[in-house]
């Protein structure tokens, strides 16, 4: 599968805001969506409203830097995190360390399944070793 990547970065970020500021101006998303979680979750979760024109599944966004946040804001970054999790217009990613972005850009290769988790099945993606 070949996928357009997407990076959001949450260098810096320590509250939900910030993270919606990003979201917003890093993610496909409609101009009006409402900066909060659930109006995040709605958008995430149809196809024809995220993407911008874009066919679901095809976009891969890698989640990078978003440890700061969550030690943070443990609570929000818990209701975040499962968000992304149960996102179905697109894959989401948390980049674990290293720079995700220089091992599978270009290439458009990667791994995706699903673990479980307290709540339900969160989508993992594995990337190729860079």
């Amino acid at each position: 599968m070949t996928a357009r990547m997407v990076t959001l970065d949450l260098d810096g970020i320590t509250e939900r805001a910030g993270v919606m500021d990003r979201c917003a101006r890093d993610l496909p998303l409609p101009d009006w969506f409402g900066r909060n979680w659930d109006a995040q979750a709605d958008v995430l979760s149809h196809p024809g409203l995220c993407a911008r024109g874009a066919v679901a599944g095809e976009i891969l966004v890698v989640v990078r830097n978003w440890e700061g946040y969550a030690k943070a804001r443990p609570e929000e970054w818990a209701t975040g995190r499962e968000v992304f999790a149960q996102a179905t217009a697109l894959t989401v990613a948390l980049a674990l360390g290293g720079s995700s972005q220089a091992s599978c850009e270009g290439s458009g290769r990667f791994d995706r399944g699903w673990r479980r988790s307290r709540r339900g099945r969160m989508k993992y993606v594995l990337f190729p070793p860079g």
